[in-house]
């Protein structure tokens, strides 16, 4: 029986701290899980999760699509087949191995022009490569169409991310409606973050159920400030103990 991965879409307004709860996500697993295989996914162009979680890229999965696209348009023609078999090879190249997890980045927004047959190879190849990991954790634009059009149409847990702002609210209440139409998921629940007024949460109208609220993180802002990966948070961060709290009420930890 073909083994499924556990995959972890994060999605939400830009500016809440989505990237920042992505790469507490994958600590906690790593932290939780040494034994299991855990692949973190940056599928936002900006490769903010890279940084968040130390890793270096030098190679992302965008870089091999349009070399792939060059051949074509070069007049060098190509099997299907033969396009997926380099696209699998060459995907590893662009895996970042770090202790205790992998890394894979995207890159940027796909250029002009349709390259269908590509992009829906370079999917397939995502799909095959992310069965190989016990989980998968994707860090998506201020979106979900993009998470459905490049990397992938089925995923076990959709975590929304806002803050308190009316604006969060509507984007995350947004993002579901579009998710519930593009793609299929098991399991969904919302992050309120950087939390200034707890008493007002309860009165937020959240399109799904809140997992955890999680106050402005002081020892995390000077953290990031210092440049340092969300890997050398204390593991007593505001951030890390509310991330945690959302990972056991959905049932990842």
């Amino acid at each position: 029986m073909e083994k499924k991965a556990r995959i972890i879409t994060v999605a939400g307004k830009g500016g809440v701290g989505k990237t920042s709860i992505c790469a507490c996500i994958v600590r906690r697993l790593v932290e939780a899980y040494p034994d299991k295989k855990i692949l973190a996914i940056d599928a936002d162009p900006a490769v903010g999760l890279s940084v968040a979680l130390g890793v270096d890229v030098k190679l992302t999965l965008d870089d091999i699509r349009m070399s792939i696209v060059d051949s074509v348009e070069n007049g060098e023609t190509r099997e299907a087949l033969e396009l997926l078999s380099e696209a699998r090879f060459r995907i590893f190249d662009a895996l970042v191995e770090m202790p205790g997890f992998a890394f894979l980045a995207i890159g940027r927004p796909e250029s002009s022009g349709c390259y269908c047959k590509v992009n829906s190879y370079l999917k397939e190849v995502i799909g095959i490569l992310a069965n190989s990991f016990d989980y998968v954790v994707i860090d998506g634009e201020a979106g979900i169409e993009q998470i459905q059009r490049r990397v992938m149409e089925r995923v076990s847990h959709l975590l929304l991310i806002t803050d308190q702002s009316k604006k969060g609210v509507q984007v995350i209440t947004t993002i579901k409606g579009v998710a519930d139409e593009l793609i299929s998921y098991d399991r969904i629940g919302a992050i309120i973050n950087r939390v200034t007024n707890p008493e007002l949460v309860p009165l937020m109208e959240c399109p799904v159920e809140v997992l955890t609220a999680i106050p402005a993180d002081d020892t995390f802002a000077a953290n990031d400030i210092r440049g340092k990966s969300v890997m050398e948070l204390p593991a007593d961060s505001v951030m890390l103990k509310g991330v945690e709290e959302a990972l056991r009420k959905i049932d990842i930890l």
